[in-house]
């Protein structure tokens, strides 16, 4: 029993890992500084709600925390409250804002509600009056149809003598509905709306752009910016070749390569017929570690339209995936990979340096927030400074 145990303290969980994530941290801060100086005369803040996009919020706050950021968005008190220890003096906005039950956790961590509601907006005032003065953010909505109170509601807010004097907004907030697209007329739409907004709280900082917003120019920064996919290596900005490093990179060891012959089928509904005799790899990565089955290489509907299924990296070789993906296992043609370069127990880039994130996405017809959101709990991680 002594020698099994002294064995797996010298084993290296990421190198025994049959999947396991990467995330690099210098990058992650050279994006935040990217995005730092982008933003101009604006302050840049950092987004690290869904645990960072998938990521770790406690080591990428507390990276983005080292790299400058003092301005941090969640989406959950509960987010906020995980991240207050690696961001001591930052100020960290929740986005879902305060509801009943949720007090002590705001006021215990210093977290600043974002208003999103006449009812939030009803009762954070009724706080105010009780406990005093406490920051708070303003949501407007200026065409999203999400979040947040209409102009209107906003402007006569902003024109309210009878409001309470401990009710002091330190923020006021939009968010673009088509960012990602610059010649969007909504764009300019919501600007200007906001504009009108923004000027009525005279003395509260304004903030307009997310990620792609920062990309609009200086019309849309205002006096803070909240960069979040880009941070991460994300696209921001359809149709444009992302600036951003890659932060995360994502493998999974291949378990065998077997043989088959010409004819042969692969995987559920044998949806992929082998025009040669190959080599297949089976690779311990599946759905339920958010490798997306819409991402199959044939036998769902997505293929039909002509948008090729996923790839992955092994051996200096892209590989296409056949068939579909399965709970835990994908398979991957690596017969033009030479035999003495790939064998099982070796592993497999699914999305990195060499396949982009974004490309994964488009694969199974979604975007990299949502591929980097579904990673699953068996990823073991590794952090890189």
């Amino acid at each position: 029993m002594d020698d099994i145990d002294d064995f797996t303290e010298e084993t290296d969980a990421f190198d025994a890992a049959t999947a396991r994530l990467t995330v690099d941290l210098a990058a992650l801060c050279d994006n935040w500084a990217d995005m730092a100086e982008r933003s101009g005369s604006a302050r840049a803040g950092a987004v690290v709600k869904a645990d960072a996009y998938g990521l770790g919020i406690e080591d990428c706050g507390g990276a983005l925390y080292a790299a400058g950021a003092r301005d941090f968005f969640v989406a959950t008190p509960d987010e906020g409250a995980s991240l207050r220890p690696y961001a001591p003096d930052a100020r960290i906005y929740v986005l879902s804002g305060i509801w009943p039950g949720t007090e002590a956790t705001f006021f215990g961590n210093d977290l600043v509600p974002v208003i999103a509601s006449e009812e939030q907006l009803a009762f954070f005032m009724a706080l105010s009056a009780e406990l005093g003065d406490y920051p708070c953010a303003i949501q407007v909505d200026t065409g999203f149809n999400r979040l947040g109170l209409s102009v209107d509601e906003a402007m006569m807010l902003a024109d309210d003598a009878s409001r309470p004097s401990s009710f002091s907004p330190v923020l006021v907030m939009s968010h673009l509905a088509c960012g990602d697209d610059p010649a969007n007329p909504m764009n300019r739409k919501q600007l200007e709306s906001f504009r009108a907004v923004s000027a009525a709280f005279e003395g509260v900082e304004s903030s307009l752009s997310s990620s792609a917003g920062v990309f609009h120019g200086p019309d849309f920064h205002f006096d803070l910016t909240r960069p979040g996919i880009a941070l991460y290596g994300g696209e921001a900005v359809s149709g444009v070749a992302n600036p951003m490093r890659p932060v995360a990179t994502a493998e999974a060891r291949i378990l065998t390569i077997r043989h088959a012959k010409a004819g042969e089928t692969v995987s559920y509904g044998a949806a992929h017929t082998l025009t040669r005799d190959s080599r297949l790899a089976v690779v311990a990565a599946g759905y339920a570690d958010g490798y997306l089955r819409a991402g199959s290489g044939a036998g769902v509907p997505l293929r039909t339209t002509g948008i090729p299924g996923q790839m992955a990296f092994v051996a200096g070789h892209h590989v296409p995936l056949l068939g579909r993906i399965t709970m835990d296992m994908s398979i991957f043609d690596v017969t033009d990979v030479p035999e003495t370069a790939v064998r099982a127990g070796d592993y497999v880039e699914l999305f990195g340096s060499n396949i982009a994130l974004d490309d994964v996405a488009r694969a199974a017809g979604t975007i990299g927030y949502e591929v980097l959101t579904s990673l699953g709990l068996r990823h073991e991680r590794r952090y890189l400074f």
